[in-house]
């Protein structure tokens, strides 16, 4: 692949104005949070508060399909399993973006954004972004070009 591009500057989706419709519960020592997508109660581990604010962002924001997301899907690379911390596909079931969540002290260094496009090795998604709650960027890739470029927003559902 060419030198990677100079990000701009990372995207703020603002979203921690979401917190207060997230579904929290305290049971024992443990905070839970009612994840939507998977219709379970999940200990609300700092990734996880950035994955459950991405969500309501994809579903509210950007109105994409909440039937066409998976969350914690797992996928072979290199012959390990992994998980993607979620999927989002097309209206034609087609993966579109895949998102990778760190927690909001994690800073989005090039190796959080290698380890999204090792990921996406065998999926193969047009967006690839990252996000810590706080700052998020969205990649475009172009396989054909071996080649990717920046986006100043997150890509609206197809």
């Amino acid at each position: 692949m060419p030198t990677a591009p100079t990000p701009p500057r990372p995207i703020n989706l603002q979203l921690m104005r979401f917190s207060s419709q997230l579904n929290v519960k305290q049971e024992g020592n443990k905070r839970l949070v009612f994840g939507n997508i998977r219709k379970k109660w999940l200990v609300l581990q700092p990734e996880e508060f950035v994955r459950q604010l991405l969500l309501h962002f994809f579903i509210g924001d950007m109105r994409y399909n909440r039937n066409r997301i998976t969350v914690e899907r797992g996928v072979t690379v290199n012959s390990e399993s992994r998980r993607t911390d979620i999927l989002i596909f097309d209206a034609d079931m087609r993966p579109f973006l895949l998102v990778e969540c760190k927690a909001p002290k994690i800073p989005l260094t090039t190796d959080v954004f290698r380890q999204a496009a090792n990921y996406n090795g065998p999926i193969k998604v047009p967006y690839l972004m990252i996000s810590n709650g706080r700052e998020s960027y969205v990649a475009e890739i172009d396989y054909a070009a071996k080649d990717y470029r920046f986006l100043t927003a997150v890509p609206e559902w197809l």
